[in-house]
């Protein structure tokens, strides 16, 4: 086996084929990075002039001249091989070193151990234990969760070998329902270009501040377009309702119940059908008066109601990044749209639809349970990632991490 440093292009045709591919791997967020000062090598390992293991290796300046390196959702190698595993993370450690690396982060894109859609364990299911005690006993130490950069926990979706009418039967029929109450109504699903990427910015800043999450800047979504759209690796979506031809829709179902209501008789055993219809034509009206007030105070019948960011990188769909207008939650337009990735997947070959990011330990029901729900809704499982690892590479690693300490920066 050889240690050395590979092409960018040698590292691409390796990711390509890679099981463990992922975006945050791919050559593509090295660019990314790079406009925020930091640097980018690539290394592996070959044996038989044939790359067995491989990285993307970013690194920036932190203190006194020292650099952190990361390897995004690194290593791309099988981690279960122990020998290979030992030889490439030592020399790693040289490597580092010689560039005035203090230390090493990684987090590997491996799950933990297999767990069911209600996030409990699977028993004799997939088991990385021994992975993460390979990490550890060539010196990684593993970073609490909430200092974690990336994803740790995800829910996701088998398409592989499924049909459209199988992955709707198979919804909780709560999510089913929504999905046709979004088509009934007439939502449409719009991907946009670059030059409106300002509207997707616009909702995810409105849902931030009121959920209370830091939003990502306009040129951050417009790199992102830029490196990955050409290949349709990203796409970012609209959903939007035409008031006036929805309120058309709701006359109709008015009308529908209206006339059905009177062609029942007056006997006693219509009462209770009587007063159904005469509650649901009350909600219509309601329907109908709020959705006029809309087109009175936006002065249009069109309204935006929700923007989506999905990443779409075989093996996987994912569900990168979504907001929605407050106002217009009720429509539930984010139902729809999921469902129509879905159907994109499924037709263009995906395996699986990664509804991304849960909170930890969801089967303990943590704060924000309600993004765990609704994404549980399309049916699918838990994903736990084994996590994030630190390997301090010089004794600099634990005096910078005294000094972030005392500084309170993670």
């Amino acid at each position: 086996m050889k240690f050395q440093e590979i092409t960018e292009k040698e590292y691409r045709t390796y990711w390509e084929n890679h099981p463990l591919k992922t975006f945050l791997s791919a050559p593509e967020i090295s660019k990314l990075r790079e406009k925020s000062n930091w640097e980018t090598s690539y290394v592996g390992v070959k044996k038989d002039k044939k790359i067995i293991a491989a990285t993307m290796l970013l690194s920036h300046k932190r203190h006194f001249n020292k650099y952190e390196f990361y390897s995004p959702r690194g290593y791309l190698m099988d981690f279960k091989d122990e020998e290979l595993l030992n030889f490439f993370t030592t020399e790693l450690k040289k490597y580092i070193k010689d560039k005035k690396g203090y230390i090493l982060r990684i987090d590997p894109y491996i799950i933990y151990k297999e767990r069911d859609i209600d996030g409990n364990i699977v028993e004799d299911g997939e088991d990385n234990s021994q992975v993460v005690n390979n990490l550890l006993k060539l010196g990684f130490q593993k970073v609490p969760m909430e200092k974690k950069e990336q994803v740790g926990w995800m829910f996701s979706l088998d398409l592989e070998g499924k049909s459209e009418e199988q992955i709707l039967k198979e919804m909780k029929p709560n999510t089913r329902n929504q999905i046709r109450k979004t088509e009934k109504f007439g939502i449409t699903v719009n991907e946009i270009g670059y030059d409106e990427l300002e509207r997707f910015q616009n909702i995810m800043v409105e849902t931030g501040a009121r959920k209370g999450f830091t939003v990502r800047k306009l040129s951050y979504f417009q790199e992102m377009y830029k490196l990955f759209h050409d290949k349709n690796e990203v796409k970012f979506f609209i959903t939007e309702l035409n008031l006036k031809k929805y309120i058309e829709g709701l006359e109709k179902e008015k009308k529908e119940k209206e006339d059905k209501m009177n062609s029942l008789s007056d006997a006693k055993y219509n009462d209770g059908q009587k007063k159904g219809l005469t509650n649901e034509i009350t909600s219509i009206n309601k329907r109908i008066k709020e959705s006029e007030e809309i087109i009175e105070k936006e002065k249009k019948d069109v309204i935006t109601l929700s923007g989506s960011m999905f990443m779409l990188i075989k093996p996987e769909i994912i569900y990168l990044s979504s907001g929605n207008y407050e106002e217009y939650m009720k429509f539930n337009s984010q139902y729809l749209i999921q469902w129509e990735l879905i159907k994109y997947g499924i037709e263009n070959g995906f395996k699986k639809h990664n509804f991304y990011g849960i909170p930890e330990n969801i089967n303990e029901h943590p704060k924000d349970y309600g993004i765990y729900e609704f994404k549980r809704g399309f049916n699918g499982y838990v994903e736990e990632l084994i996590g994030e690892y630190e390997l301090p590479i010089t004794w600099h690693y634990n005096i910078f991490k005294l000094i972030h300490k005392i500084k309170g920066v993670k």
